[in-house]
């Protein structure tokens, strides 16, 4: 008489009330991130009618809108580049560099705060700090006879922009990187040291080269972060700087001269640039983790 058993009953899937904790979150993203983005994709390739066309496509490529993206990705890189090392050697200097151990929970709450801090009131103190009649402009001229205005600053132009920008690029690096610093093992400090290597050849031969993905990866964060400022750029110079945001705004406004669906060909734009280089620093980012794992 042969055994012959029954084969265990199937286990019927039933959803997990677990799973509706992410729903506001699906909603959110749903409501305010893809279906905007799908309208702005779909927008770049309409006429007014809704019609297909590729003519707002070919409007990206005229003068001034190549101008405009051209000056953005330029401030976008001045500003990314002095975030990443000044943020950088803040951040070393608080995790390697000795520094009292009650200044880090400050700096990184103050970082925390600051790299989220944009828009008006950013551009606000901005002014009242660095602008015509700013706190800074008065005392250095009249203390110290320094005219920044005579000496090439304005803070409505390429460089006043970086600056501001600063503010909330130089936190965000301090916030991104302080994690890899502490990733760096004693051991191999040791073992460079056992093996005769200077601090600098520690530097440049073990430490730069572990952490360089995560600082490619933050720039390309920090790039991407800046190139998206709206905000801040309009708030605080208006339309004298020929930016990719403030024409961008100036389009979807629907003005006399207006064209909502170029506006969405720039912002279709403006998409791809910023989904590029976030893709940068995930790959850089996941890449830097194998090594301070």
């Amino acid at each position: 008489m042969t055994d012959v058993t029954s084969p265990p009953p199937k286990r019927r899937w039933r959803p997990s009330l677990t799973w509706l904790g992410l729903l506001p979150f699906a909603v959110f993203i749903l409501l305010f991130l893809v279906m905007p983005t799908m309208k702005i994709v779909l927008g770049a390739f309409q006429r007014a009618d809704g019609s297909f066309t590729f003519e707002n496509i070919a409007g990206l490529f005229t003068p001034s809108i190549l101008s405009s993206y051209w000056i953005s990705i330029k401030i976008s890189v001045a500003s990314s580049a002095f975030g990443c090392l000044i943020g950088f050697l803040m951040a070393a200097a608080m995790v390697l560099g000795g520094l009292p151990r009650g200044i880090r929970s400050p700096l990184m709450t103050f970082s925390g705060v600051a790299s989220n801090f944009a828009g008006v009131p950013l551009a606000f103190a901005f002014l009242a700090t660095l602008g015509p009649l700013g706190l800074v402009t008065v005392f250095l001229r009249t203390e110290f006879g320094i005219n920044l205005r005579v000496m090439g600053f304005n803070i409505l132009s390429f460089w006043g922009l970086t600056i501001t920008y600063l503010f909330f690029q130089i936190p965000l690096m301090i916030l991104i990187i302080t994690p890899a610093l502490d990733g760096l093992k004693r051991e191999w400090r040791e073992a460079a040291s056992c093996l005769g290597a200077s601090g600098a050849q520690y530097w440049r031969i073990v430490a730069l080269p572990i952490l360089f993905p995560t600082i490619l990866g933050t720039f390309a964060l920090l790039f991407a972060n800046a190139f998206g400022a709206v905000a801040t750029a309009i708030a605080l110079t208006g339309s004298s700087l020929n930016i990719v945001p403030i024409m961008l705004f100036a389009q979807i406004r629907g003005d006399v001269l207006g064209n909502p669906h170029l506006g969405y060909a720039m912002a279709f734009g403006m998409i791809l640039v910023t989904g590029l280089a976030n893709v940068v620093y995930i790959v850089l980012r996941i890449r830097s983790e194998r090594w301070l794992k």
